[in-house]
């Protein structure tokens, strides 16, 4: 990963600290010398307006930055309290309740325990990412991605767990996103900056390994709805429903979040989370019409390569699968998107990380109505 940037105009002068490390292969395909790279990527990152991109099999830049938002920077559809108690009584709930909060308890276990957790008050990661896409596919038959993909790499702040930033840059496009502990949001180069409905939610990110206390919380309501193979690991699947009340509080004037399901894989052998999925359905009225389109957005992430990071057991890597569909108007529509990524390098308890780094963008609109933008409200 390169996190400077030479000085060109002075030789002498200081080099520059990039705000997102790259990975070593974009830097490479930018140019033929190092100057000419430079000058190509700063370039790239000031002047997206037109309108002419392929990443992602994308007819669009604004295309591209919407599929980036959905699998680089989606949210969990439950707020997260990580100073409720990770030891839950399991008397006076069903059998189903009780084995899911045995399976957090062995998590927690196998992630470190729970005074190595609670220790944790702010976090820092530095990770890469490689993502190939497909087209928007018509029709009932597989879709598959081609190309040999888009790499770039983020970093993200985090400061239990309300308050969070994210910087995601993938071939020469950076997406920013983030939670200042009252609303959570999103932008981009090329897209204004867009409020989610709700309370603050916590980073996707964030469930792919890299904080178990967070996961640990999210799972205690949960219930364990069977077991399943997963990568050659028998898992035990834990399953957590949205209620109906946050479902409509996250629905717009023009766009009802029908459901949003999340499951959890957890390896009997080990405790470890290895897969976490989530499905999301949207119902959109139509502006111009009467009837209504459904986006589906199902995404599961497959996480591994744990390593123990000041005796915390953090996934190093792993690889997510999106499929969004588009039903309606007598149209079936699927795309699908693949990310494979890697951490290099996680820190804890940050000195001197303040509320003035999670400050949202100055224009931010705290009230915004949704309308059909494709794969854009699918955040």
């Amino acid at each position: 990963m390169r996190k400077l940037c030479p000085n060109f105009d002075k030789e002498d002068g200081l080099e520059t600290v990039l705000e997102v490390p790259i990975p070593e292969e974009m830097f490479t395909n930018m140019g033929t010398n190092a100057a000419l790279r430079w000058q190509n990527l700063r370039a790239l990152m000031k002047n997206q307006s037109a309108d002419k991109s392929s990443h992602l099999s994308s007819g669009s830049n604004n295309e591209f930055m919407a599929l980036l938002k959905l699998v680089g920077s989606p949210l969990v559809p439950l707020q997260v309290h990580t100073d409720q108690a990770l030891t839950r009584p399991i008397k006076d709930c069903s059998i189903e309740a009780s084995t899911a909060k045995y399976i957090v308890q062995q998590y927690v276990a196998a992630t470190g325990g729970l005074a190595a957790l609670n220790a944790v008050k702010s976090m820092y990661a530095v990770g890469q990412v490689k993502m190939v896409g497909s087209e928007m596919h018509q029709g009932d038959d597989s879709v598959h991605t081609r190309g040999n993909g888009e790499v770039g790499g983020f970093v993200l702040w985090q400061k239990n767990p309300d308050l969070w930033y994210l910087e995601l840059v993938v071939s020469g496009f950076k997406v920013s996103a983030g939670s200042d502990g009252k609303l959570a949001w999103s932008q981009s180069s090329s897209q204004p900056c867009h409020a989610n409905k709700g309370p603050p939610r916590p980073l996707r990110r964030f469930f792919q390994g890299l904080d178990p206390r967070c996961t640990a919380n999210l799972f205690l309501d949960a219930v364990c709805v069977g077991e399943k193979t997963i990568n050659n690991e028998d898992c035990f699947i834990l399953k957590l429903d949205t209620p109906v009340e946050l479902l409509k509080v996250q629905s717009t004037s023009h766009t009802e979040t029908v459901r949003h399901t999340i499951w959890g894989y957890f390896s009997q052998r080990t405790g470890l989370l290895v897969k976490f999925e989530d499905t999301k359905l949207i119902k959109v009225q139509s502006v111009k019409r009467n009837d209504s389109v459904f986006w589906e957005t199902s995404i599961d992430s497959v996480v591994n390569d744990y390593r123990y990071i000041d005796g915390i057991n953090i996934a190093h890597g792993g690889k997510t699968v999106a499929m969004l569909y588009r039903y309606g108007e007598a149209r079936n529509h699927k795309r699908k998107i693949e990310e494979t990524w890697k951490i290099e390098d996680v820190d804890f308890n940050i000195c001197g990380l303040s509320m003035d780094c999670f400050l949202p963008p100055a224009d931010i609109k705290k009230e915004q109505d949704g309308g059909e933008q494709g794969v854009g409200n699918m955040s």
